[in-house]
């Protein structure tokens, strides 16, 4: 389904320039006449883009300063070194050195007398995920460590806060998939669908409660109330899913909230905690947070992106499934603004028959052609994809306020792999 937009972007790695070239630094650097088109090209393509934004910030202020995210076209570029001139290492690679048994220490936070109780709660913590949060959690921890006072160990405690960020998660995807009636999740049959949704509430809960231990068990009451924010934000981003907006503008705040809460708050919050717990300096604190928010809210909206272009296998979750939910997310949102006619289908939650598939023509602009004629995608995709790399331009200035090291550079990596994912 992917265009050969999407093939183009998923090739390169990108990282974000000092400054956005003016319009005049093109001629300048000598671009040819076809690479001229095509910035052209893009800037018309995003106008709806930046004029949603324009009056988003006077609507809503205060809302995530999206107006900072303002930029011509996105800078792309491959790189093979990290900042600081060392030879790049696999993120995953080097944050795995902290994490060696993190499921079966987790396993073990789980302790349950109940076979079947243990077999359901246990049942997404099988080792064959990326652990991409705790992944962050050990790589922010060891930055922070290391800005503070050149210690290159990770405690016990910061450790500790990744095992917990995973069992919410885990916990919250269990949960979401009971209310979604979800069938499927990462390759396999969901919890709900094997043993009931009654018990996997339960199941959900449970581990929830055993995060809660381990988190009460590291004695801090600062991170205490950092990631007890996190359990808030969850239950106040499922009720904001729950609900819409009519006025155009009010819905895209609201699309953005609740993807914060949702998804963005633990990394960001996980970020903050392990940095408490390492660093006394509260400007290192807002850093590690600031990192985690907008590299969560990219992550999420490149999910939501690949909900459109990415097919089942890879995702190892039914495609479309926001639509089939009801669900307005970027990619809707921005395309919208070229076909009005999906306000209406917006506002119905896509209920009536023949709307998923109307709606997923309008983004992915699916049309009548021959086979070997390639598809060509709105701007929807195109739009919320800009937006990511600006979530990721700010996590990458942030996290590079701290002090170079190799986990530094691996979290800026990190950004780069947030929006060349494929599932």
């Amino acid at each position: 389904m992917a265009s050969c937009w999407w093939r183009w972007r998923r090739g390169c790695s990108w990282r974000p320039a000092a400054r956005s070239p003016g319009p005049g630094s093109l001629g300048r650097a000598g671009l040819s006449g076809l690479r001229a088109a095509a910035a052209a090209a893009a800037s018309r393509a995003q106008m709806s883009y930046f004029n949603l934004v324009k009056s988003l910030t006077s609507a809503f202020p205060n809302m995530y300063s999206i107006s900072r995210f303002h930029h011509v076209t996105p800078a792309v570029c491959c790189c093979s070194r990290t900042r600081s001139g060392e030879k790049y290492t696999d993120p995953f690679n080097l944050g795995w050195r902290d994490l060696k048994g993190l499921y079966e220490d987790i396993r073990k936070e789980l302790f349950i007398s109940t076979t079947e109780l243990k077999d359901m709660c246990e049942y997404y913590f099988d080792g064959k995920g990326k652990a991409f949060r705790p992944i962050i959690v050990v790589l922010m921890a060891r930055a922070c460590n290391i800005h503070h006072n050149n210690s290159r160990n990770v405690q016990a405690s910061q450790r500790a806060i990744a095992l917990i960020a995973e069992m919410i998660h885990t916990a919250s995807l269990v949960h979401d998939d009971v209310i979604d009636d979800a069938s499927s999740r990462r390759g396999k049959h969901t919890v709900n669908k094997i043993w009931g949704e009654k018990k996997a509430v339960l199941a959900g809960d449970l581990i929830l409660s055993a995060a809660s231990i381990a988190l009460a068990r590291i004695g801090n009451t600062t991170v205490v109330s950092i990631l007890t924010q996190v359990i808030e934000d969850l239950v106040r981003g499922e009720f904001l899913q729950l609900g819409s907006k009519e006025n155009e503008n009010e819905r895209f705040a609201h699309y953005l909230e609740k993807t914060f809460k949702k998804t963005a708050s633990l990394i960001a919050n996980s970020c903050k905690a392990v940095s408490v717990l390492g660093c006394p300096d509260p400007v290192v604190h807002e850093i590690a947070y600031q990192y985690g928010k907008n590299v969560g809210l990219a992550f999420q909206l490149i999910d939501d992106v690949l909900d459109f272009t990415s097919c089942s296998d890879r995702m190892g979750k039914p495609t479309s499934a926001d639509l089939k939910l009801g669900l307005a997310t970027g990619p809707v949102l921005f395309a919208c603004q070229q076909f009005p006619e999906m306000n209406a289908m917006i506002m119905r939650r896509f209920s009536s028959p023949g709307d998923v598939d109307r709606a997923r023509q309008y983004v992915l602009q699916v049309r009548g052609f021959q086979k070997e004629e390639r598809q060509q995608q709105s701007d929807g995709v195109q739009q919320t994809t800009y937006l990511a790399q600006r979530y990721c331009r700010e996590a990458v200035r942030e996290i590079s306020k701290l002090r170079p090291s190799p986990e530094r550079d691996a979290l800026i990596q990190l950004s780069e792999i947030v929006l060349t994912r494929d599932k």
